[in-house]
């Protein structure tokens, strides 16, 4: 099918008001924090898996100087891979890892996954591509969303190849391109819920589904110019945007239209904001596009969690849960269940090394010894200590809720997992 050049819409004659410009409150939303801040370390932890039973031979034993600088540990790799014990096996002399065979197997669940959703993972990319007005995006932004998308690290020779009338690389090797145009596939996310909830046709106007954290209370003002805004007509994020006024109120909701769809396509309806302003950049979205994430707060959240900014839709959770979870993060939760598992086995151990140390203290106040084993150890432990608290909640100047218990994050991960 050849590629179809993008068309634009008949002109719109809607009234040209002046954008809001109303500050508009951020409201905390313990729920979907917790979505956020229960993925800690979660990034690191698949790029290693990767680099040892994608990327390494067997017996994917790879020395730890040998690991891709590229994985964003958050503390030292050596202590890392000891937090994770039950993922991750340490050998010395050399200092080698290699997976547990919990995670072998767990890998082995996740390429099923993968082989039985890659039809799934080629159409929501050729979506991410349709989005864009060149039809094509940068081969390293894919990569950099690829966790996002659910797609395995060697989606190139292991996707791509599998859809040639799909995707093209550019002959730089720098661009993945658009080969074939679908329009069953240009409907979005929001246009499909209009369609099976009611009689949606093209060019009418859609509401975005709004929730709000409780308590959470717009000004009049705002919420007069938020009913006048959701009435206007919905332009479909796969349809040419050029023929809208700059900075007006339609614009801004085809802008929102995009961003949303962007997330629909993830697997886990979330993205770091960073990350999401370089995908809006490279789909040409509007200057000031950004503002628009903390402008509706009722249709995107941003967590402060984790020392970064997320946005995580907020109509695609129930409290903490997906209202519909895509398989692979079903294997996602079955990764932080493994981790979890990892952690409270490192804390047994460090709280049985902590009596030992002071064990061999006391022993050693009561015989005159001079302790400097003993003394040492302690040092060694207080330093991690340190690095803990460096690695902490959040950033300044944004309260903790470290409320929840880690027996209640276990809890729920445990639930997501088998659910």
């Amino acid at each position: 099918m050849p590629l179809l050049p993008r068309r634009p819409v008949a002109a719109l004659y809607v009234p040209v008001r002046g954008l809001l410009e109303a500050r508009v409150p951020w409201g905390r939303d313990r729920a979907l924090d917790h979505v956020v801040e229960r993925e800690r370390h979660l990034v690191p932890f698949l790029l290693t898996k990767d680099a040892l039973l994608t990327a390494a031979p067997p017996p994917h034993a790879v020395p730890l100087h040998a690991l891709p600088s590229t994985i964003p540990f958050p503390f030292r790799p050596l202590r890392f891979l000891r937090l994770y014990g039950s993922a991750f096996a340490l050998s010395e002399h050399p200092v080698t890892v290699s997976p547990t065979q919990r995670l072998s197997a767990l890998h082995l669940d996740e390429a099923q996954v993968v082989d039985a959703t890659r039809a799934d993972a080629a159409d929501r990319l050729l979506r991410l591509l349709m989005l864009a007005p060149s039809r094509a995006l940068p081969l390293h932004l894919v990569a950099r969303i690829r966790l996002d998308l659910g797609l395995p690290s060697d989606f190139p020779s292991s996707l791509l190849p599998h859809y040639p009338d799909y995707f093209a690389l550019s002959a730089d090797g720098r661009l993945l391109e658009l080969v074939c145009y679908r329009k069953d596939l240009a409907v979005s996310d929001v246009q499909s819920y209009a369609q099976r909830t009611g009689g949606y046709k093209v060019g009418d106007s859609i509401a975005f589904q709004l929730s709000f954290p409780r308590g959470f209370e717009l000004h009049k003002n705002v919420r007069k110019w938020l009913d006048d805004w959701q009435k206007l007509p919905y332009i479909s994020p796969y349809e040419d945007g050029s023929h809208l006024a700059p900075r007006s109120d339609i614009t801004e909701k085809r802008t929102v239209a995009v961003l949303h769809e962007a997330l629909s396509l993830t697997v886990g309806k979330k993205m770091e904001k960073e990350v999401l302003v370089k995908l809006g950049e490279a789909l040409r979205l509007p200057p000031g596009f950004r503002k628009v994430l903390a402008k509706h707060p009722g249709i995107f959240y941003l967590s402060h969690k984790l020392r970064t900014q997320t946005v995580v839709l907020r109509e695609a959770y129930r409290r903490h849960m997906l209202v519909v979870k895509h398989p692979m993060m079903g294997i996602r939760y079955q990764y932080l269940h493994l981790m979890h598992i990892g952690e409270e086995e490192a804390g047994k151990a460090k709280g049985k090394e902590r009596k030992t140390v002071r064990g061999e203290q006391m022993i050693g106040d009561e015989y005159g010894a001079d302790g400097e084993n003993g003394e040492e150890e302690e040092e060694e432990y207080d330093d991690e200590e340190d690095e803990e608290e460096e690695g902490g909640d959040i950033e300044a100047g944004v309260a903790s809720d470290n409320e929840e218990s880690d027996d209640e994050d276990t809890e729920n991960i445990r639930d997501s997992a088998e659910g």
